[in-house]
């Protein structure tokens, strides 16, 4: 009987705390004397999904965006299945982005795109995912990853949302990953052109101007082609690279090199018309 006398006197010592908190401060000293009740917690507990949403939107104007990403994140914890819970959500996100915390920012974002797939903010929170993918490209030294990850990402912006004012800027981001990835491809090549292995760095070339096309790595990976090839005594290759470039970049420094690698043996850009680079020329923008 004993023991049921204290369970019920620290039920009722909960029971006052919480429901005196805001109108008597001094039952603070019977709260702190229960160890079980974090007092720190108690006046989040009473705030509304509202208010905090607010709170949370007056921090991230007042550039106090740490404390903006507490409240939003009080709303996910506290009110899991309001209105609010679903903004602060999206909105989180984009603060975890703010703070350079991209993780956090991808797992809050694609979070909300697994619950809210349809809604208003679908396409914001897929953009945020995106651009928290960008911000994690490194230089083409290192695995490009988040480059491909970013394009996924973008892609589904444009695809899924072609009506969204995110559109020209996921493109813009779709364009920078896939240069990277192309730039990716011309670092490995060109380790390999130095070491002579032909190849190698051949085939890493043509990953480039097969697959990617529009990137401003194009005109290097077609000179390469023509002093890999070159190296290697197939002419005709050698020519059909150095044709394609200057059919579309005729006034490059990377033709006029090409150009005269091909004259100091007596020959000159001549385009062979089964080669598959002559195939993937009519790819390029100025084909």
């Amino acid at each position: 009987m004993k023991f049921a006398g204290i369970v019920d006197a620290k039920r009722w010592t909960r029971i006052i705390c919480v429901a005196l908190l805001s109108t008597a401060p001094l039952v603070l000293t019977a709260c702190q004397s229960d160890p079980d009740i974090d007092i720190t917690k108690l006046t989040a507990e009473t705030e509304s999904p509202e208010v905090l949403y607010n709170q949370g939107l007056a921090n991230l104007n007042a550039g106090k965006v740490t404390e903006a990403s507490r409240k939003f994140a009080a709303i996910d914890r506290q009110h899991p299945f309001s209105e609010y819970a679903r903004k602060a959500l999206v909105m989180n996100a984009f603060v975890n982005y703010r703070q350079g915390a991209t993780e956090e920012a991808i797992t809050a974002g694609t979070r909300y795109l697994n619950l809210y797939p349809e809604s208003e903010d679908a396409a914001y929170a897929q953009y945020i995912v995106g651009l928290a993918y960008a911000k994690q490209i490194p230089s083409v030294t290192q695995d490009q990853r988040a480059a491909t990850k970013t394009i996924e990402a973008m892609q589904n912006v444009v695809n899924k949302y072609p009506d969204s004012e995110y559109v020209e800027d996921a493109q813009t981001k779709i364009r920078f990953a896939r240069d990277q990835l192309a730039g990716k491809e011309m670092q490995v090549g060109r380790y390999y052109l130095e070491r002579k292995e032909y190849l190698a760095a051949i085939t890493r070339f043509r990953t480039v101007v097969e697959q990617y096309p529009s990137t401003n790595q194009i005109e290097e990976a077609l000179a390469r082609l023509v002093e890999a090839y070159y190296a290697m005594g197939i002419s005709t290759e050698a020519q059909t690279a150095a044709a394609v470039l200057g059919h579309n970049y005729p006034d490059s420094q990377w033709y006029a090199d090409s150009y005269k690698l091909l004259q100091s043996k007596g020959l000159e850009p001549r385009e062979n018309a089964g080669s598959w680079i002559s195939r993937a020329g009519k790819q390029l923008i100025g084909a």
